[in-house]
């Protein structure tokens, strides 16, 4: 087993990183948040040009990692873009992009796209989307769904895992703006870096997001290997992933106490528009109970047992 992305993804990742910056960096998702329907027209040219609609997560073990990757960087800048839902997009459909559904609402980050999505529950149950209701915050809107069949059992890991890789680039930028601000801000005569309970505090976080990184390459591997588990293990990383994001994020905004919440601050945009990924399709209880009931007496195995 071997839990590390390749160079060539890494490096992809770095690239990818420094064309967000260049797009705009941290303005795309404000100038998105301004007008929802300028989504494409801003992200997408710059999508183009990294050759991500060229990857193949599916059938290409390289493409998988570097779909990882390049979902690590978008989260890093929160980008304004429902990436991992494109790039987890069924190879026999002729679809943009897939989203994974649950409940009486289904719900996705997909307003103002013209896109074409399919939407797929954690049994396979494809539907079509032929309607989106009124955006709401993090450019989420309730999709009204045309059930097709119940061949989608296969997307469901993918869909699950690579917005985890989204959520872990948030995490990465959060503790890296925290880690920032408490070296540069100054209480009684020393920096806030140097108390121990703000010490503390960063190595718990850490902790949770380093946690997250290992499982979410293991995820990956399970997924390239076509591991009948698969799906398991993306729902174990998913609740990793939450329980990690409350923990990273409760963290980050104590130590930049109440600046942490006011738009002039990066992690304000973070932290709000982690919460779509957080949220849908399902919380930290569900998640907790659909991996419950899908590895039940057996238990996990792998990297989890």
């Amino acid at each position: 087993m071997i839990l590390d992305l390749s160079d060539d993804a890494l490096e992809y990742g770095r690239q990818a990183r420094h064309a967000f910056d260049a797009a705009g960096g941290d303005q795309l998702v404000a100038q998105a948040e301004a007008a929802p329907a300028r989504r494409e027209h801003l992200v997408g040219p710059v999508l183009a040009e990294l050759g991500a609609w060229d990857l193949d997560p599916r059938t290409d073990s390289d493409g998988l990692e570097a779909a990882a990757a390049l979902c690590r960087s978008a989260g890093y800048w929160a980008l304004p873009y429902p990436l991992a839902e494109r790039l987890a997009a069924p190879a026999d459909m002729n679809v943009d992009g897939l989203i994974v559904v649950a409940g009486a609402r289904p719900s996705g980050a997909v307003a103002g796209l013209e896109s074409d999505w399919i939407a797929v529950t954690l049994d396979g149950r494809r539907s079509r989307v032929v309607a989106k209701g009124p955006i709401q915050p993090g450019f989420v809107t309730e999709l009204e769904l045309s059930e097709i069949d119940d061949g989608g059992a296969r997307d469901v890991a993918l869909g699950l895992v690579l917005p985890c890789w989204t959520l872990l680039g948030m995490l990465d930028r959060a503790l890296e703006l925290t880690i920032a601000h408490v070296n540069l801000r100054k209480q009684f005569g020393q920096s806030l870096s140097a108390f121990q309970g703000v010490q503390f505090q960063l190595t718990d976080a850490e902790v949770e997001r380093a946690g997250v990184d290992i499982l979410a390459k293991h995820a990956l591997w399970s997924i390239a290997t076509g591991r009948s588990d698969a799906t398991e293990d993306a729902l174990a990383l998913r609740m990793s992933a939450l329980d990690a994001a409350d923990v990273v994020f409760r963290v980050c905004h104590q130590l930049h106490g109440a600046v942490g919440f006011c738009d002039e601050t990066t992690l304000s945009w973070l932290s709000r528009y982690s919460q779509p990924l957080r949220r849908l399709p399902f919380g930290v209880s569900a998640t907790l109970d659909h991996l419950t009931r899908s590895a039940g007496r057996r238990g996990l195995t792998g990297l989890y047992s």
